[in-house]
């Protein structure tokens, strides 16, 4: 008889074998598989170059099957060009290599719209509002906006030399530039809209972001910050990280932030907080359809633990994780490898078929979700409980707690945006008023609560909308008018002031600040839930 004490060990041995050639046998299937697709994709892109009727760039042709496959994935799987994939970096990375300024195309003539501060530009003295006619000496008269920075970009080190035209000055103005490292901030403004409320906004999930973030909180924390909104409308995120560790500064040590899951075990991870100096300040958070993915983990983790007050719109619902892969020629694409959850277990990703999103009309109504959640009309969509015991919505994006929606403009307001009359306006009012304002107005808080946009210069931006051919609508100029005042207003003071000057403008009429500065209460009695 075969002896006990071997049998077992010899028993797992051979499932053990067995399991190995298993899997080998399943990797060798797959293998052939892909093996087979990519021999029938070469089969037909040689008789293509062969035989086709006229001459094929195959690099082109491969690149659109490349995007066809990752396609019919999902809709966040993409193939990046390598000039793209330039850009993405420097938008992500925090800086570029350039002369540092912010630019538009204005009447076929490239306009400083202004100089980046602490760039090269700004430190030779170039203006906002002056006009760059000659690149190294050749006309950039009628230059595309593509076109711009690869005249004006470039390493660090390298000189450009451009023609200025300057609104007062006799003379063209000529500017010897070194290239320099360019920041690109992502924390957009900063600042106390009174003597308890700040007020930071958030463009994107950078390289750089946390630490401005941080700079940002302790500089309000200086000027006396009691309570804090913090404005991520329109963010379309960026790297997880940066989200986690922002969401780690308001919620406690140890609390999950966010967890990923995938087919793959390896793509599996959970984030949990590391604790920050502002648990206890009470906290409104802003978000509208624009706010997806690193906007959405960090919603997703203040809602979940009743952190917060969620105001806006339901987020976009972006909630796949991607894993870049580079190619030998410089592009790259993109694979989702995993979903994103938030701690309390909601799905963060909408809906998607075929790679294509399947949106639906929003019926979302103006109400306050946190006090009438057993009312709530939506059955379709799964219902989660925060740590608090709160219900919240599942199926897609972030559903506020307070939902308020923004009316939408007018098309005749619209026109008025999209050939950036608002700017060009501007730009010609302030030739004559430019000192009479800064010697009226020494602080862009007091030019927010005294200046008033009169209706002669409101009727000065109808009329030249109307030289543009925009035709004129009284009952669109009518509804949209505060608006067309309030944006007049925040482009001067974006001139004078910069970004915190033009959003704290800005934010005194936009309704969605307003009603949230008015729900900290609400959120104070949240927070004491998780407690």
């Amino acid at each position: 008889m075969f002896n006990k004490k071997f049998f077992i060990p010899i028993s797992i041995i051979l499932i053990i074998v067995g399991v190995f050639i298993g899997m080998k046998i399943q990797d060798a299937v797959s293998d052939d598989k892909v093996s087979e697709q990519v021999r029938k994709y070469k089969d037909v892109l040689d008789v293509t170059s062969r035989y086709y009727v006229d001459d094929v760039d195959t690099q082109k042709l491969t690149e659109a099957a490349i995007r066809g496959l990752l396609a019919e994935l999902d809709p966040h799987s993409v193939y990046i060009t390598e000039e793209q994939l330039k850009r993405v970096n420097e938008d992500f990375q925090g800086s570029f290599e350039g002369i540092g300024v912010e630019f538009d195309v204005v009447n076929d003539t490239l306009t400083v719209v202004s100089p980046i501060s602490g760039g090269p530009s700004e430190k030779l003295g170039i203006l906002a509002g002056d006009k760059i006619v000659k690149i190294d000496g050749k006309s950039c008269i009628k230059i595309s906006r593509e076109d711009v920075p690869k005249k004006l970009k470039g390493p660090k080190g390298t000189k450009v030399n451009v023609t200025i035209f300057r609104s007062g000055v006799p003379d063209l103005l000529e500017f010897e530039i070194t290239r320099d490292k360019i920041p690109l901030y992502s924390v957009d403004a900063s600042f106390m809209h009174d003597n308890e409320i700040g007020y930071i906004k958030v463009s994107r999930f950078s390289a750089t972001t946390y630490d401005e973030f941080v700079e940002a909180l302790n500089k309000l924390k200086g000027q006396g910050m009691k309570k804090l909104v913090l404005d991520l409308r329109g963010n379309p995120g960026g790297y997880l990280d940066q989200a986690f560790k922002m969401a780690s500064l308001f919620i406690p040590e140890g609390r999950k932030i966010v967890y990923t899951k995938g087919r793959l075990k390896e793509f599996d991870d959970e984030y949990k907080s590391q604790g920050g100096q502002y648990t206890d300040v009470p906290l409104v958070l802003l978000v509208n359809s624009g706010s997806a993915s690193a906007s959405e983990i960090v919603a997703g983790a203040i809602q979940d633990w009743d952190r917060g007050l969620i105001v806006g719109e339901t987020t976009f619902g972006k909630g796949l994780v991607q894993r870049q892969f580079d190619l030998s020629d410089g592009s790259a694409f993109r694979v989702t490898t995993a979903r994103y959850y938030t701690p309390a277990g909601r799905l963060i990703q909408k809906p998607y078929v075929g790679g294509k999103y399947n949106d639906t009309d929003n019926e979302e109504v103006n109400g306050e979700n946190f006090e009438h959640q057993n009312d709530a009309k939506d059955t379709t969509r799964p219902e989660h409980k925060t740590f608090g015991g709160r219900t919240v919505f599942g199926g897609g994006g972030i559903t506020p707690d307070f939902i308020y929606k923004l009316d939408t403009l007018t098309s005749y307001t619209v026109q008025i945006r999209r050939l950036n009359l608002i700017y060009q306006y501007v730009e010609t009012y302030m030739k004559d008023n430019r000192k009479r304002i800064e010697n009226e107005y020494k602080t862009y808080k007091n030019f927010r609560d005294n200046f008033v946009v009169d209706e002669s210069m409101v009727s000065g931006l109808r009329d030249l909308a109307i030289n543009k051919d925009i035709v004129f609508n009284y009952d669109a100029y009518q509804k949209d008018l505060a608006y067309l005042e309030i944006a007049i207003k925040s482009q001067i003071a974006r001139d004078l002031w910069g970004n915190e000057g033009s959003y704290a403008v800005f934010v005194n009429f936009d309704e969605q600040f307003l009603k949230a500065i008015t729900l900290f209460d609400e959120a104070i009695q949240l927070s004491e839930l998780n407690k």
